[in-house]
């Protein structure tokens, strides 16, 4: 079968951040899902102080997709190259460069240059790499300026949570990852729907109640990483918040299990009196979103506790 033809894309932004501050941002690969809305989690395979191997998964097109991609930095010049080395389908290759040229005092332009070929070089397949390439780029630019010039919004801030059990890791990571049963066994889970059209890439939609009785729906993707760790980005936030990635991290500790639920979040600063009040603080907010976040987490920790001890002493 010959190879399908090669398709570029070319999309551009001016920030008013100096490009130092912009490629200290695109080098941080791990700190991407604080950034860039399309990617939800990125392990860092490999790194040197020229290149890099990164596992990356994103959103395209409203489909959760990973790889691994290779990347190689030019400081001096202000440029990253990528390549992806491992794809998912239907993309059978794509790379990319980006480039930071001065614009004037403290600004930068950004361009981000991508190459690619699709499996199939059908109409249907190339419209949707292309559509995904153009919204995922036009996200992650305005994303990009968004965090380096902090219009709105503080950056991000993370608290945690951990409960120790007395089980296996493998009895807990069950219950963390079949969250469809969770209205069943949590009581702050009013519904749940969850697809998993590729192993341990899932997508949730739920229906929690909060401290006051109302209801209020979350929509997010999760990465579930046997038999350690589930990662998690919520696609719609409330107004409250304008990022919110969750973590489930199960780690060996003496005759049992340390479980912890870690969150990062950032807070919208001009909602807050909306949600609030006219008298409340950005710390007032991140007090509010701790407790309301916090309860749901120790609520979900107690249970996958009481499940695995009661495993672990044969008791179900």
């Amino acid at each position: 079968m010959p190879e399908s033809a090669v398709q570029k894309t070319e999309h551009e932004i001016i920030t008013s951040a100096p490009p130092d501050a912009v490629y200290a941002a695109l080098a941080d690969a791990p700190a991407w899902p604080t950034v860039f809305p399309p990617t939800v989690h990125v392990d860092q395979v490999e790194r040197t102080a020229a290149a890099e191997r990164i596992r990356i998964w994103a959103t395209a097109n409203g489909a959760l997709r990973g790889w691994t991609s290779r990347r190689e930095f030019d400081e001096a010049g202000k440029r990253i190259r990528f390549r992806q080395e491992v794809s998912a389908h239907p993309v059978a290759a794509m790379g990319g460069e980006w480039t930071l040229e001065a614009a004037g005092p403290g600004r930068t332009r950004v361009r981000l240059t991508h190459d690619f070929r699709a499996v199939e070089d059908t109409a249907a397949t190339l419209d949707w790499i292309h559509r995904a390439v153009d919204r995922n780029s036009t996200a992650e630019l305005a994303a990009l300026r968004s965090a380096v010039e902090r219009p709105d919004g503080s950056g991000p801030t993370g608290f945690e949570d951990t409960v120790h059990v007395k089980g296996n890791a493998g009895d807990v990571y069950d219950f963390l990852y079949r969250s469809h049963l969770w209205a069943e066994r949590l009581d702050h889970v009013a519904r749940i729907t969850v697809e998993e059209n590729e192993p341990g890439l899932q997508h949730m939609e739920m229906d929690t109640r909060t401290a006051d009785g109302s209801v209020h729906t979350t929509a997010s993707v999760r990465i579930c990483l046997p038999e350690d760790r589930i990662v998690y980005k919520q696609l719609r936030t409330p107004p409250l918040l304008s990022l919110h990635l969750g973590r489930w991290t199960i780690r060996e500790n003496g005759e049992g299990v340390d479980v912890t639920s870690s969150h990062t979040v950032s807070i919208v600063r001009s909602a807050i009196p909306g949600v609030l009040g006219d008298q409340a603080t950005e710390q007032d907010a991140r007090d509010f979103v701790r407790g309301a976040l916090g309860r749901n987490s120790l609520l979900t920790l107690n249970a996958a506790k009481e499940y695995a001890e009661a495993r672990s002493d044969g008791r179900s």
